[in-house]
């Protein structure tokens, strides 16, 4: 490969991007690619510290214009330190949230606009946007019963059931959009297998046409 690919996992809660970042690592390392795979906010020392602070359940103080500096200054740093050296270097990263996730939660739920969010989110980034990323859309119902199901919520799980309704719906709408032509939609109500032989099709047909 002569440039990195990047893949995004994006969705509301309970949508299964942890599983399904596990099982494309695996067909993609059995593959021959060279993986790395990425949390956000977190993956770094200093991003890690910071995601203690604004998903912390003891911090639900924390004001709304905190949580969108400390979302951009965590992916600033792990884009310096990984993402930007990665891609560069050719490889395959897959990260379980990044940018789209603070235009939705901070953008368009919380009401900064679009536009200021991305504005930052080019500076955290260096104007860096994934090749392809997957919207894993579930039930708010059943994403949310999943989560409880596997205990320890954290402050942004822990909203109210209209927060996570117009998440998904924040979502919807951009994946629609898709300005970049990089998002598919995936149905995460159906089984962890189907969703999975689904997912690896795309990005194989997607790294095919690159």
């Amino acid at each position: 490969m002569q440039k990195g690919f990047l893949i995004s996992f994006e969705g509301g809660e309970g949508g299964g991007k942890s599983t399904q970042i596990v099982r494309l690592r695996e067909h993609m390392t059995s593959e021959g690619f060279d993986i790395v795979v990425l949390r956000e906010p977190g993956g770094t020392a200093i991003s890690e510290q910071i995601r203690d602070v604004v998903l912390s359940a003891k911090n639900i103080g924390i004001a709304y214009t905190t949580e969108v500096l400390l979302f951009q200054a965590a992916r600033a740093q792990l884009y310096r330190e990984i993402v930007l050296p990665s891609l560069e270097a050719g490889k395959v990263v897959i990260m379980d949230r990044t940018r789209d996730s603070s235009v939705v939660y901070q953008g368009m739920v919380r009401g900064f606009g679009k536009e200021l969010i991305e504005q930052l989110n080019n500076i955290s980034t260096k104007d860096t946007y994934p090749d392809l990323t997957f919207f894993l859309d579930v039930d708010v119902t059943t994403g949310l019963q999943r989560q409880n199901d596997a205990g320890g919520n954290n402050r942004m799980e822990m909203e109210n059931l209209e927060f996570h309704k117009k998440v998904r719906d924040a979502y919807v709408q951009l994946a629609r959009e898709n300005s970049e032509n990089r998002w598919v939609t995936i149905d995460a109500n159906k089984s962890i297998d189907a969703v999975e032989k689904t997912i690896w099709e795309k990005v194989q047909t997607a790294l095919e046409l690159r």
